[in-house]
Order: C-alpha cells, then structure tokens, then sequence
C-alpha cells in the first residue's frame, strides 16, 4: 500500500517545483495507479490547484492541462469533432466513468506506461508536451526518454496541433475493461500516413509513411535531419495492394513482445489487421468505432 507522511497543494508552479526535487517527494495526478504500489514517500504533492484541469482551444492547437481527467477527455466535443472521435474510443475501456473521473491526461503521459490507450492515442497526432523546465518538446521525444531522465520535472499542458488530418483508434482486449492486449492509432496528414502502436507490451512508438512514385517510404531521423527511405513497393495488379501494403510496412516497423496475455508473434499478426482496419476506416471517412 502506497504511504506518505505529508500532503501539500502548492500555490504555485515553482513551489510545486521545488518540493519535487526532492527524492522523498512525489507529485500526483488522480493517483489510480500509485496507491496500488508498496512504497513510502515523505511528501505528496498535488498539482489541483494550479489551474491545469482546462482544455483551451484556439485556431492551430488544443492545449489540454496535465490535471485534465480522462472523463473529460472522452466527452470533450472539440478535440472528437477535429479528430473522428479516437478521444471517446481510447478512453471508453479504461475500467470505468468513475475511474476515468480521477484518472488524469498528465498521470497517462508523464507515467509512460506501455499499456496507455492515451499516449498511443496522442502519438498518432501531431503532439507536443510543455514540462516546467524541460520547455515544450514532440511528444515521440518525451516518450522515448526513460522516466528518471525527467523525474523531478512537472508536465503541465499538451498541445495537440490542428493539422486537418482524420484519425482512427482501434484495441484488442481479452475483455471489455481490461487492459490491452495490441493498441494502435493511425492517421492520415496532408503528406502521408502516421501509425502508433502500444501495448507491445511496451510503451507506445510512431512511425511515418508516404506513398510517392509506386513506392512506400519511411520517414527517418537522422544525424542530418529528416529524410525518406524506400520501404517496398506496390504491387498495380491487386485489389487493395496499396492499403495492404501500407499495413505491413506499419506493423514491421515495431518491436513486439511476449508476456501473459500474448505472445509477439501473435501482437505482430494483431498489428498487422489493425493498422489495415485504420486504414479502411480512414479512407471510408467512418468515425473511430471498437465493437
């Protein structure tokens, strides 16, 4: 059972700062996952009164605030307008209303963890984090870092850009409320395709795909910037061969692994189905819907 000696609301972002440097210090969110561990801390430090439960929308962005709860995400009518309703899906499994009033977006993000419907969610989008100190950042770079590399810094927004791309959410789950078993989000931009897969088991990764001159590419970065390498081709004398072409490409370009719930050749083939599903989803303007 999680333990601490001390509880304090800072008043302020810097003082909420402060007190997280310490190593007895924890900062929370909606604390569903963290009273369920076995460890003790001298300070709990709650981040609710600093005016970090708002989404705000302007012209190129949606700025959600880390102590915005996952209720509030799933029923927010902008950002599932803007993005084909993957907001309502990715949430709608996760244990239940109650929870997902408690459960915050900053809890899923700064957590990291590989069974986050959210952070696949948000990385199939165009998506930065802003930390108080770290300054704001995409949030593939964020993810990729190892939790103590960021530990005592504070997640306060993600903003999530208005780039007019149409997005789809799918999961596979051995039942309704559990965790998932494959997660995988995909969307389609103004130059081509961006796939998120998690629960691999591991924490969600993205890739980027175009269609240029026959050929499926994939965007890589490197030492001297972004650039685009063949991946295969496509095949003119099948039906589809583009959508499933694009598939393959998507699901090989992750890692899967085995633990209780499946094996990673069984997460590979699931990938695989669902990435081609997105797509279809996409391509036929239908909103994200997991029956």
């Amino acid at each position: 059972m999680f333990q601490a000696k001390e509880y304090v609301k800072p008043a302020s972002l810097e003082e909420a700062y402060r007190l997280c440097q310490k190593r007895s210090s924890v900062t929370v969110g909606g604390m569903m996952w963290l009273k369920m561990e076995n460890v003790r801390k001298q300070t709990i430090v709650d981040l609710s009164d600093l005016g970090l439960d708002q989404i705000r929308e302007d012209e190129k962005e949606f700025q959600i605030g880390a102590m915005v709860t996952l209720r509030m995400l799933e029923t927010h009518e902008g950002l599932n307008k803007e993005f084909n309703g993957i907001f309502r899906e990715c949430t709608r499994h996760i244990v239940g209303v109650q929870f997902r009033n408690g459960a915050t977006v900053g809890g899923s993000v700064y957590g990291r963890f590989g069974f986050s419907d959210i952070l696949t969610a948000l990385m199939a989008l165009d998506t930065e984090v802003e930390l108080y100190q770290g300054g704001r950042m995409p949030l593939a770079e964020f993810a990729a870092r190892t939790p103590k590399v960021t530990e005592r810094d504070i997640l306060m927004y993600v903003y999530v850009k208005k780039d007019h791309r149409k997005a789809a959410y799918l999961s596979e789950r051995r039942s309704s409320t559990d965790f998932p078993l494959l997660a995988c989000c995909g969307a389609k931009t103004l130059w081509g395709w961006q796939f998120a897969v998690g629960a691999r088991p591991g924490r969600a990764e993205q890739v980027s795909l175009r269609i240029k001159a026959g050929q499926i590419e994939r965007k890589i970065l490197g030492e001297k910037g972004v650039c685009w390498t063949a991946v295969c081709g496509i095949s003119p004398d099948k039906n589809n061969s583009a959508a499933e072409a694009l598939a393959e490409a998507a699901a090989s370009a992750f890692h899967y692994g085995t633990n209780l719930t499946g094996s990673g050749a069984y997460r590979a083939y699931l990938a695989k189905v669902l990435t081609g599903r997105l797509i279809r989803q996409i391509e036929t303007g239908e909103e994200s819907t997991d029956r």
